[in-house]
């Protein structure tokens, strides 16, 4: 398809979705005014206008930036659901951008689930993926819970719920993400919609929505119409942060001093850029958010997957991991789909290093 038309096409299709599916309820919550949405704990400068959505976008689809994409093929490995099912002990895997599989207590859990090809609207148009899933979604085993962070398309991907939909126990969604699943076949009983520091316990788990500093919205017009968290994920042996996404603040701390130790923390790292500092992380700043978190060991997500800004594609992994080793800590960069188990300390190889730039 001719780009400008395709590009047009996705525009388009924005506007469109802009008042699909959104709940329109009055939340009673802390940080949301029937004026303005929800809002974040301290006030963020973002230009949300849409000339700056077409700046933006003629930059990302129309100029060329260098290596914002690999050059060659990003290693994965494979899982097989019958060595998934084998595996003893508490393990997880990095299915690719902010898409974790959990096996805690025996039970499977998933954040962020995102299988499909673009990160879109629409499979037509709009960034594609680097690499497959390393896992073939439809063989996954039964799903104890899925955990939501917000509604960007790149975090709650309409094809990745259908197909959960009949086969999860529960989903953890913040406020206003209720009414997208229910459209999607996931049946009432199962979702539990959350605000921040609330939290459900369910079969030796606890899981509790906490604070991010970011937005919502995935139309044109239809901004902070629904909640962003980040998420305490407590097992019967472990205790793992995930941050969803998120700007630094100092939420982080303050989630650190209520939960903290973490064994594990999962931190967005990528799709940073000076005009958007408060909404994304920097590497330093991803550094600094797991010091605070009072984290063990940390696995930097939200990169290698899809092209959502202008630096290049290795650049998150690269910085983070160096930055970490300067600070002596644990820092997990596996390949998509390799294992990391809990409780072992581990030394990954740095795979990004050997694919070749343009």
């Amino acid at each position: 398809m001719n780009k400008p038309y395709a590009v047009a096409g996705l525009v388009a299709v924005l506007a469109i979705t802009a008042c699909a599916s959104q709940s329109s309820q009055p939340w009673q919550s802390d940080h949301y005014s029937p004026s303005e949405g929800f809002f974040n704990q301290a006030a963020i400068e973002q230009d949300f206008s849409l000339g700056r959505f077409f700046t933006i976008a003629k930059r990302f689809f129309f100029e060329k930036q260098a290596n914002t994409e690999p050059f060659g093929l990003i290693p994965v490995e494979t899982i097989e659901p019958a060595t998934l099912t084998s595996q003893q002990g508490d393990v997880v895997y990095r299915l690719g951008h902010s898409t974790i599989l959990m096996k805690l207590s025996g039970k499977y859990i998933l954040t962020d689930p995102m299988f499909s090809q673009r990160t879109s609207p629409v499979q037509w148009v709009g960034p594609e993926r680097f690499h497959p899933v390393p896992i073939d979604p439809a063989s996954l085993p039964n799903i104890y819970a899925v955990v939501i962070s917000h509604d960007h398309y790149d975090h709650l991907d309409e094809g990745s719920i259908k197909l959960l939909a009949a086969n999860t126990q529960h989903f953890f969604v913040p406020l206003g993400l209720k009414t997208y699943l229910l459209d999607w076949g996931v049946s009432a009983e199962k979702i539990h919609e959350m605000d921040w520091w609330q939290q459900k316990a369910l079969g030796g788990f606890t899981f509790t929505s906490t604070p991010s500093q970011h937005f919502s919205g995935r139309g044109l017009f239809n901004r902070n119409g629904t909640l962003w968290s980040s998420w305490v994920i407590q097992s019967p042996k472990q205790r793992i942060f995930f941050s969803g996404d998120s700007g630094y603040f100092d939420g982080f701390k303050t989630i650190g001093d209520k939960f903290g130790p973490f064994d594990l923390t999962i931190l967005e790292n990528g799709a940073y850029n000076p005009d958007w500092p408060q909404v994304h992380m920097f590497p330093a700043e991803t550094i600094q958010a797991h010091i605070d978190l009072k984290g063990k060991a940390m696995l930097p997500v939200h990169n290698g997957t899809f092209k959502l800004s202008f630096h290049p594609w290795k650049d998150p992994l690269e910085k983070v991991a160096s930055l970490g080793e300067a600070q002596g800590l644990m820092v997990y960069t596996p390949k998509m789909g390799e294992a990391v188990t809990m409780d072992i300390p581990a030394q990954f190889e740095k795979w990004w290093q050997l694919i070749a730039d343009e």
